[in-house]
């Protein structure tokens, strides 16, 4: 498997695990690195994945919603929230990541982890949120991390 591939479903089970807890804090939880070793640069880059999307969870979570039609954040599965909000950071976040690069990781992570119907939920919103970010790129690169 792919380093960054790895990281990033490394980061959707930390995202799964503050989402079901409740926790905002941008921090990795240590106990999952201890629980789950990884390579340097693995922990490397979902550790920035994950700071980035918890430090602009509100604006991740509006993009979402706004890119979702009859939908919001609470109605829908914890793990496709949560590829959703990796995936969008990943978008917004200036890394240099191809947009077609993140859709087909967020896909890809869906099938595995998600239900029957999760790639295509996650493809129509990602793309949604894709044309919003051409038509506004004023909300690239204006995130922390």
């Amino acid at each position: 498997m792919k380093k960054r591939r790895k990281a990033r479903e490394a980061v959707l089970q930390i995202l799964y695990q503050k989402d079901i807890t409740d926790d905002k804090s941008p921090q990795v939880p240590e106990e999952f690195w201890m629980e789950n070793p990884c390579l340097p640069d693995i922990t490397e880059f979902a550790g920035l994945l994950v700071k980035g999307t918890m430090e602009n969870l509100q604006k991740i979570d509006s993009l979402i919603e706004n890119s979702s039609e009859n939908w919001v954040l609470s109605r829908m599965g914890v793990i496709d929230r949560n590829i959703l909000r990796m995936a969008v950071y990943e978008m917004i976040s200036g890394l240099g990541i191809p947009v077609k690069v993140v859709l087909n990781e967020a896909i890809e992570i869906a099938k595995k982890f998600g239900t029957e119907d999760s790639s295509k939920f996650i493809n129509g919103v990602l793309d949604h949120v894709r044309k919003n970010l051409e038509k506004n790129p004023g909300l690239i690169e204006k995130t922390t991390a």
